[in-house]
């Protein structure tokens, strides 16, 4: 089970290499090679350390999109590398997708969120992370349950070290009706939820149960803008998570999105409509 870029089980290290991440990394070290470059010339043309050139093309980590990017221009554009990209994965699930994704994340300027099966990981409280973390099948055990949340709670403080961020979240009104933990945990969640929505940089809006269908019907998604004004994507499932970078498609979840913020109540009906919810527990 993934849930907010964790993958039950797996800890911090990385998932075990695939057949698809091994040719691809065998491919770039022989273009690398056919070219006369050395790990140390070939870096500073995509602009990583030797080191990291050496962990991709030994399959340590998953080359993320501005390595791919770099490492095309320097080897001749045959496109080989970037149309191999979206096939690769790794075993037994795609955490270091997360990982790209997390890295975009600590320097986007715009960051928005639509959730549908849990509350985001930026606005969890340490007891409903843990109650997610409890519950999680195969079971973790306390250090890795400890680990977990030591990486959430890093993550959440993007919110205040970044007050030049925009963060948006739309969340379906049952994740807070569903009292995930119990009535302590869920009014805990909601006064810190309300917290947070006071901060010039942070929009959270509801989408009322009352809405009967909605542009995010087909799930969760995030969408990020970096200062380079590169947008991505980012969707996650059961034991698969995907980083969108193809412009056509981030384009349509941004549509979408725009059109759930019109759906959605607006900022000060969503914070009533939560403080209703807090005065009723």
């Amino acid at each position: 089970m993934v849930v907010d870029g964790q993958t039950a089980g797996a800890g911090s290290g990385e998932p075990e290499s695939s057949d698809s991440l091994r040719t691809f990394d065998a491919v770039v070290q022989a273009l690398r090679e056919f070219n006369g470059l050395s790990r140390e010339e070939f870096g500073g043309l995509v602009g990583f350390s030797k080191h990291t050139v050496a962990s991709v093309e030994l399959g340590r980590r998953m080359p993320d999109v501005d390595f791919v990017e770099a490492a095309e221009r320097a080897l001749g554009n045959t496109g080989a590398l970037r149309a191999a990209t979206p096939h690769l994965i790794r075993r037994p699930g795609l955490a270091a997708w997360f990982r790209q994704w997390a890295r975009l994340e600590s320097k986007a300027i715009t960051l928005y969120t639509y959730e549908c099966r849990l509350i985001p990981g930026l606005l969890q409280t340490e007891a409903y992370a843990r109650t997610l973390f409890r519950n999680q099948l195969p079971p973790l055990d306390d250090g890795q349950i400890e680990a977990q949340w030591v990486e959430r709670s890093k993550r959440q403080q993007l919110l205040t070290e970044r007050p030049n961020t925009a963060f948006g979240f739309i969340l379906e009104e049952h994740l807070f009706r569903r009292g995930t933990g119990g009535v302590d945990v869920t009014r805990e969640l909601i006064d810190h939820v309300l917290r947070i929505g006071q901060l010039r940089n942070v929009e959270i809006q509801i989408m009322p149960t009352e809405q009967e269908a909605h542009a995010g019907l087909d799930g969760p998604m995030r969408l990020l803008e970096t200062p380079e004004n590169k947008c991505f994507a980012y969707c996650e499932g059961q034991e698969s998570g995907q980083l969108i970078a193809d412009r056509q498609v981030v384009s349509m979840l941004q549509m979408r999105y725009a059109r759930m913020r019109s759906q959605a109540l607006t900022l000060r009906d969503s914070l009533g409509l939560l403080q209703r919810m807090r005065g009723h527990l």
